[in-house]
């Protein structure tokens, strides 16, 4: 089954789907020291975690999980993780075996790896569910479950050994060394396999049957995972909603222990995973209700796969479209802001031209946000291959027909204008937005700056388009609050001091008791320092600052050089700009200092300067 990342139909125009990518998965290898000879850690069999690793991985979110503890593991060891496959001494490509095109773009990677002369590694759902496939011969291989030992694995392998590691009855760990993909995005694995026998489905092959984590465990690696700064926790699985019947509880009992831990500033969001019908049809209050908790994104991926009975049947689906809809008008009508995604696969064998009418008057009944539509493929080995199949040509104008059915949706209209939450954890491909999502999932792009990920503020959305919507940043309660006190709320100082220049004078100021030169050029109004709102930048600001001016939040913006240039009246636009609303006092106070002579101090430093220049003229010439 896919996750959300896989839910557009045909995908979204170019820079609108958001996956970031090299967040924290290409780990900068440590600077070599510079020594006489050879290098000490050169890349070589003998001298394991020395080596660059190449990690590809398609599929689902849960295959991205494993990559993330592969990466994680072998990180530990010292490897580097890269994504450029010609610098990498050995692959490492962690296969998906739901369709037949994922599956043939991981046959042409291990051809290219096998041309390129290079160790590799094949983990994933292909080699377990086909151990047998004609293109993994000679090759190392890993399964789902055993993870945990890809070090060995790879070691074993950069020797010129081959390994195959397919067979185990226990769960890998949870706590394993794991680098993020997105250092704000946990993907959770809560269950392994599914209870369901699907014909068409070759994943319960790769998977197998039903393996639950304990409770305990997972609320344990919640806690670890927000202590490391992570916003969004995404609960994945083949089918989230059979989690715990292996082991005597529920999915509803796992979520209430989950929420528990989360934050209650609501910096950490949760994202509960795809679910069949037929396991949440018994706690479809529960799960609204957790839906409904603040810190859970109110989205659920709830696949039907088609709107006919008679197919759902030949599927072997275990529920009816009835019962699939009651799973939706219940969360429609119980969770505010609810989203809800699903799966289509057209031309399945014996699929009618009724049979197919069926489902497009399902979809658009309910206008779905995401549909993933794909065509049937049949997978070796699974019942389905075996039936009457389709005629391709059917099966694709099927598709298409639907494809442009799902697309007039326009599911984000009304939007505009609104103010929204978002949490925003993702760089959009066309790296100028950030991408954030709402409480009910919508996606938001937004321009503002990095600093902002891993953050949640309020936008005003500003336009919308057929995947994602636009918001603008808009100051939060909190934000403004420390705006006012800052710029409107004016602190109290002592006259003629410049230690915090974000300052008026008290209602009974003292009286000025200095001269214009002592008080920096600044001149004195109603017995307080003034400090004008602008200056013109001019020099270097790192020379001595014998006399700084500062700006509104106190930073030098002119040392003694722009002093000295701003004395001898250079900049008389600038100052005459400034010198508005002065008194005529001020003012002709401030000329006769610009048109003055130089001091003492002055010619000391132009002194010093010229002094500074002709040393460094001597030592250049000298040097040749």
């Amino acid at each position: 089954m896919e996750d959300i990342e896989d839910v557009v139909a045909g995908g979204p125009p170019p820079g609108l789907r958001l996956p970031l990518t090299g967040v924290g998965m290409k780990p900068k290898k440590p600077k070599a020291r510079k020594i006489q000879g050879p290098p000490l850690l050169t890349p070589s069999p003998e001298i394991p975690g020395t080596q660059t690793i190449y990690m590809k991985t398609f599929g689902c979110s849960h295959n991205q999980s494993d990559s993330e503890y592969m990466a994680g593991q072998l990180s530990a060891f010292g490897y580097a993780i890269s994504d450029n496959p010609e610098e990498a001494d050995l692959w490492l490509i962690n296969t998906c075996t739901v369709k037949s095109p994922s599956q043939s773009a991981m046959e042409t990677l291990i051809s290219k790896c096998k041309s390129a002369r290079k160790p590799l590694v094949v983990a994933g759902c292909v080699p377990q569910g086909s151990r047998d496939l004609k293109e993994l011969e000679g090759v190392s291989i890993i399964g789902v479950q055993q993870i945990d030992r890809v070090v060995e694995v790879v070691e074993e392998t950069l020797k010129g050994h081959e390994v195959r590691l397919l067979n185990r009855k226990t769960l890998p760990a949870l706590d394993l060394p794991k680098v993020r993909k997105n250092k704000f995005i946990e993907i959770l694995p809560i269950n392994v396999g599914c209870l369901g026998a699907c014909t068409y489905c070759k994943t319960k092959h790769a998977r197998g049957h039903l393996g639950s984590y304990t409770v305990n465990s997972l609320v344990e690696r919640v806690r670890t995972v927000i202590s490391e700064g992570v916003k969004e926790i995404w609960l994945s699985s083949e089918d989230t909603g059979a989690y715990g019947r292996d082991i005597g509880v529920n999915l509803p009992n796992l979520l209430n222990a989950i929420i528990a831990e989360l934050p209650p500033d609501r910096s950490t969001m949760l994202r509960v995973g795809m679910t069949n019908p037929p396991f949440i049809l018994e706690h479809l209050k529960e799960i609204a209700k957790v839906l409904c908790h603040p810190c859970v994104y109110s989205f659920l991926h709830v696949p039907v796969q088609s709107g006919s009975d008679s197919v759902l049947s030949a599927m072997n689906r275990e529920y009816t479209v009835s019962e699939f809809r009651t799973v939706v008008d219940t969360l429609n009508q119980l969770v505010p802001e609810m989203q809800i995604a699903t799966d289509i696969i057209c031309g399945f064998p014996g699929e009618t031209d009724d049979n197919f009418a069926q489902t497009i008057s399902l979809i658009k009944e309910y206008k779905f946000p995401h549909v993933h539509i794909s065509q049937f493929y049949p997978r070796p080995g699974t019942p389905a291959a075996r039936m009457k199949k389709v005629p391709s040509t059917e099966v694709k104008k099927r598709s298409r027909e639907l494809t442009s059915i799902f697309e007039s949706f326009t599911p984000y209209q009304g939007m505009e204008g609104r103010i929204e939450r978002i949490w925003i954890t993702e760089i959009a491909t066309d790296g100028i937005h950030l991408v954030g999502h709402t409480k009910g999932y919508v996606q938001v792009l937004v321009i503002a700056p990095e600093s902002m990920l891993g953050t949640s503020t309020d936008v005003k959305i500003t336009s919308v388009g057929r995947w994602s919507v636009f918001g603008e940043v808009i100051e939060t309660p909190n934000q403004m609050k420390e705006v006012s006190q800052q710029m409107r709320t004016p602190k109290e100082c002592h006259p003629c001091s410049d230690s915090d220049v974000n300052c008026v004078c008290s209602r009974e100021p003292e009286p000025c008791a200095c001269d214009v030169q002592s008080c920096g050029g600044k001149g004195c109004e109603n017995g307080c320092c003034k400090t004008p709102d602008v200056f013109a930048v001019v020099g270097s600001a790192n020379i001595m600052d014998d006399m700084p001016i500062k700006d509104r939040n106190g930073r030098k913006l002119i040392g003694s050089l722009g002093s000295l240039i701003l004395r001898k009246g250079k900049i008389n636009r600038t100052e005459e700009k400034l010198e508005v609303g002065h008194s005529l006092e001020s003012k002709e106070k401030q000329g006769n200092v610009g048109k003055g002579k130089l001091s003492v101090v002055d010619w000391a430093l132009l002194g010093g300067m010229i002094a500074s220049l002709l040393t460094i003229i001597v030592l250049l010439f000298l040097s040749k």
